[in-house]
């Protein structure tokens, strides 16, 4: 059997004619296997879109190991961007994308009108608070400043962090809260929304920086040991999915990549090679 992998670098920028011809664009190709799938012989390419920690190393750990015999190979395509991987399956150019959360997918679904669903639970990346400078919460300063992703999920996700770590307080009837839902902040903390791939590139020039997991690994943190106050990761409801165009989701081939990638070597893989807890199954 022939394995096809390449890795191509895609930014949000690189893609951003694709945004407008998203919805419109038929996904299905002239095999009638799904858009961003292909034929090579008996093998059946699937293109998937994944942020590089952990998500591309999971995807090339069942490529390298797993295929084999299961008519499938992977076109694992890296893109360093929380836009990218949903315009590109929403057009036809991927099958499938692993980066994304349940709250991120439907603030998406909402906002852009993507019509997608996860097809598999894989990982949960624990959200850390993290800081240059100081050691511990209680040394932020009155008035110091806090920098968080600017998606509204992840944003919203990053100030309930705070809320778990006693700086601020929300309101607890909404549902996606933002800057302007904080009822409580002792501190005066001031808060600044960037890229969520910027966030640890920035955490210099603040006291503290709410951090994605991902990105937090990108960085060479490491979460159990430098975060100052990390999100629980038993029964999170921020697990990273496997997410395929709902007119897509029986296909035969996904269902056998979803298969794969919650398999027991997949398991033990993660538990392997982020024993640190940084990346934490969730199947």
């Amino acid at each position: 059997m022939s394995h096809t992998v390449s890795r191509r670098l895609f930014t949000s920028g690189a893609l951003a004619t694709a945004v407008g011809l998203a919805l419109a664009a038929c996904s299905k190709n002239n095999s009638g296997l799904p858009g961003g799938a292909k034929k090579n012989g008996d093998t059946v390419v699937i293109s998937v879109g994944a942020t590089p920690q952990p998500h591309v190393t999971i995807l090339q750990y069942v490529q390298d190991n797993l295929v084999t015999g299961s008519g499938i190979s992977l076109d694992i395509v890296e893109i360093n961007d929380y836009q990218t991987p949903n315009t590109s399956l929403a057009d036809g150019s991927l099958a499938a994308n692993f980066f994304q959360t349940p709250n991120y997918l439907a603030q998406q679904i909402a906002d852009k009108g993507f019509d997608f669903v996860s097809i598999a639970d894989v990982h949960i990346e624990p959200m850390g608070l993290y800081s240059s400078t100081i050691t511990s919460v209680d040394q932020i300063p009155n008035g110091g400043k806090i920098i968080l992703n600017s998606d509204p999920a992840n944003a919203a996700r990053g100030l309930q962090l705070l809320v778990q770590a006693g700086l601020i307080e929300l309101d607890s009837s909404v549902e996606l809260p933002s800057e302007t839902d904080v009822t409580s902040n002792p501190k005066n903390l001031t808060f600044t929304f960037v890229d969520g791939a910027q966030v640890a590139r920035s955490m210099t020039d603040a006291d503290a920086a709410v951090i994605n997991g991902n990105y937090a690994i990108e960085a060479g943190l490491v979460p159990s040991e430098d975060a100052l106050v990390l999100e629980t990761a038993e029964n999170s409801p921020y697990v990273n999915q496997l997410v395929v165009r709902t007119e897509d989701k029986d296909d035969e081939h996904l269902a056998t990549l979803a298969k794969l990638i919650t398999s027991p070597e997949v398991k033990t893989f993660i538990e392997t090679t982020w024993s640190d807890g940084s990346v934490i199954p969730a199947f």
